[in-house]
């Protein structure tokens, strides 16, 4: 009676602890992100005053005005080819390379592998001079593909790792059947690997497209057209001489996450699937 009472205990005080601590980390992410949406509401002298509160006006004419604005569409579609393109290559290319690192035996695989999960140590602002300089003798600078080369470069890294544990999670007796059927590497990989790796192509595709949706550095240094701006870059629209007008700048970017929000909790259930089975052995 002892042992039951106190195992009741312990799992009450586990899951009170368990309570407290997800409401914490729940709070820690949405306050800023309920405080930068109630932001927009208000007037720039509201702001200053009252930056966690509610808004004493509702200023909806802050949000209205963006999003029937000519502009803010213009770099939505900027941010949305980038990312797609992005997303597209970094796929194809990560999913192919970790196949091969996953299932083919050749010589110097563990050092190229390694060569590229070296690029998870450098974030791409450390290469901005060379990458400059490479993307202007290929005759890149102001086109989509400037921006979207290097961030599947630097996005390599993290989804080969991702996609090889996966690969190699995948059952080995399915792997000798379809070779004893007559399977060769690239019919395995488009007819079985692929179909069966929807949740890691869904994490990798999540990873890769906020990672470029929220990319500041490399669109500012690649693209020097308006016209070819994505989001980050139409923040500096708000910013003048004197002043900025940083209501409307909470405003911009409430609308400008909503859709990597919406992709993400319509994709939740994937990436959870893919990150835990990645996760299993390397």
């Amino acid at each position: 009676m002892t042992d039951m009472s106190s195992s009741i205990r312990m799992r009450a005080s586990t899951r009170i602890y368990l309570y407290v601590s997800l409401s914490l980390i729940a709070a820690i992410v949405l306050i800023p992100l309920l405080t930068t949406a109630l932001g927009g509401f208000k007037t720039l002298g509201d702001l200053r005053t009252n930056p966690f509160g509610l808004p004493t006006e509702w200023q909806w004419a802050n949000y209205t005005d963006i999003l029937f604005g000519e502009r803010y569409w213009l770099q939505i579609g900027n941010s949305l080819i980038i990312a797609a393109l992005t997303v597209l290559l970094t796929l194809i290319v990560s999913s192919m390379a970790a196949f091969a690192f996953a299932h083919v035996r050749f010589f110097g695989s563990s050092f190229l592998l390694n060569y590229f999960l070296l690029g998870l140590m450098f974030p791409a602002a450390t290469a901005i001079l060379p990458l400059f300089i490479r993307i202007r003798d290929l005759g890149l600078l102001n086109t989509y593909w400037g921006v979207v080369l290097p961030q599947v470069a630097f996005g390599l890294g993290m989804s080969i790792l991702l996609f090889r544990n996966y690969f190699r999670n995948l059952p080995e007796e399915l792997f000798q059947a379809a070779f004893v059927d007559g399977c060769g590497y690239l019919r395995f990989f488009w007819h079985i690997s692929l179909p069966l790796s929807r949740p890691i192509v869904a994490t990798v595709s999540i990873i890769s497209f906020v990672g470029s949706w929220n990319s500041y550095i490399l669109p500012l240094i690649m693209l020097n057209s308006e016209s070819k701006y994505p989001w980050p870059l139409g923040i500096m629209v708000y910013r003048g001489e004197y002043g900025t007008e940083w209501q409307l700048v909470l405003a911009f970017i409430t609308l400008t996450i909503l859709p990597t929000i919406i992709v993400f909790f319509v994709a939740q259930r994937h990436i959870i699937a893919g990150l835990t089975a990645g996760a299993v052995k390397s």
